[in-house]
């Protein structure tokens, strides 16, 4: 049995009223689709910790740089259901774009600082296109927490400094990164990698987890890092756009005593691929 497939918002707002009048705590899951078992685990987790559970499936459009890549972007919406059905999920949303961006919609929500560098960088305007349709999706379906995956390190830091920002009532629940058997993030995009670019994908995870236990051992990370880089290049990415070691919450320059992330994004086979692993630098 599928997950039941709510499109209006009236309709949606109608169940959460409802759900509200007896006491019952919601839980949601922001999705742009194609689900995958990363997605599920953010799904099981609310299952535990909430009364009802809505999934969102909205490919939001603002947040791509590129028509092409909007349009690649897989869409699976009657597979996504078949695959929330056993996990007891109360509603798929799946809003009209036009229910989301009217004609006349004005308003960009921007948040700045933890968002200018790494993607920031090289994604002018995506995260005010991620927080902009967050902020909706977060307004239209009032969650008591919201759920969401650490492979996205920048972007959950985003949120948590929206939420924060804008009072919203309503925690930002994190949730570990869910990985293939050989190491590689479970992400959307995988599905677009041919047989051979798959298998080399594998140097991804490789490079950062090997870095990130030989800083935690005292060396130096810049000679390291570069020595990363170069393998990933060796492995047959190209361009690897940044691996770069930053403060785990501001993303700012490293300190010692506080955590810390190590931070990639790579292309492959024309894919672009990120990922991120924690480092704990020595005292």
């Amino acid at each position: 049995m599928s997950a039941p497939i709510i499109r209006p918002l009236a309709q949606m707002r109608g169940l959460i009223r409802r759900w509200k009048a007896h006491g019952e705590t919601i839980g949601v899951v922001p999705t742009m689709g194609a689900l995958h078992e990363g997605h599920l685990s953010l799904v099981r987790a609310a299952r535990e910790r909430c009364d009802r559970v809505i999934v969102t499936l909205f490919v939001n459009p603002r947040q791509f740089n590129s028509p092409e890549d909007f349009a690649k972007y897989p869409r699976t919406e009657i597979a996504d259901a078949e695959l929330l059905g056993p996990l007891a999920v109360d509603a798929l949303f799946v809003p009209e774009g036009a229910e989301v961006y009217p004609p006349d919609h004005a308003t960009t929500v921007s948040v700045t600082g933890v968002t200018e560098p790494l993607e920031g960088a090289h994604r002018p305007g995506h995260f005010d296109g991620v927080a902009t349709v967050v902020t909706l999706l977060f307004n239209m379906t009032q969650p008591d927490a919201a759920f969401f995956g650490e492979k996205d390190w920048q972007q959950l830091q985003l949120v948590r400094r929206l939420v924060s920002d804008l009072k919203l009532p309503l925690e930002i629940v994190p949730c570990p990164c869910v990985r293939a058997g050989d190491g590689l993030a479970l992400s959307s995009r995988n599905q677009r990698l041919s047989v051979a670019a798959r298998a080399q994908a594998a140097a991804l995870p490789q490079s950062l987890f090997g870095a990130a236990a030989r800083i935690e051992a005292g060396e130096a990370p810049a000679p390291l890092l570069a020595e990363a880089e170069a393998a990933l290049a060796g492995a047959g990415f190209g361009p690897v756009e940044y691996l770069a070691l930053r403060d785990g919450e501001s993303l700012g320059d490293p300190q010692s005593g506080r955590p810390a992330r190590l931070l990639v994004a790579a292309w492959l086979d024309g894919v672009r691929l990120i990922d991120n692993v924690a480092v704990t630098l020595p005292g």
